[in-house]
């Protein structure tokens, strides 16, 4: 797996950042609460276990008819965490201020729910 390139890294968030100016965003991603938009109104952090994660994409890889192990989804899932958290630019961490949601074991639809009960009203 690639490790970020600092400067493209940088072209990206100025991006993002000025996508977020425009108005109300939604936006995905390992750093947006605590690199691309640290001062968000509301930041969201998803967990689940490893083992949760990995059944999830291997579940997807074979609904796509990828023959894959789940084991051998799980050993990527952990080396890309391990990458993620330990990386200088940008590493995976919750936001100081995010709502963690725990998603082990629910729906979609259930964690849909669960982040609008935390959305200002």
């Amino acid at each position: 797996m690639a490790l970020p390139v600092p400067g493209v890294r940088a072209v990206m968030v100025s991006m993002q950042r000025r996508m977020a100016a425009e108005g109300s965003v939604v936006m995905v991603g390992r750093d947006i609460g605590t690199v691309v938009l640290p001062d968000a109104q509301v930041k969201v952090y998803l967990d689940a276990s490893a083992e949760e994660r990995a059944r999830r994409r291997f579940q997807e890889l074979r609904t796509e008819g990828v023959d894959v192990a789940l084991e051998a989804v799980l050993e990527d899932l952990r080396r890309r965490d391990a990458l993620d958290q330990g990386r200088e630019t940008s590493p995976l961490r919750p936001a100081p201020d995010a709502c963690i949601i725990n998603t082990e074991g629910l729906t979609p639809a259930q964690v849909v729910t669960r982040i609008l009960e935390k959305l200002p009203r």
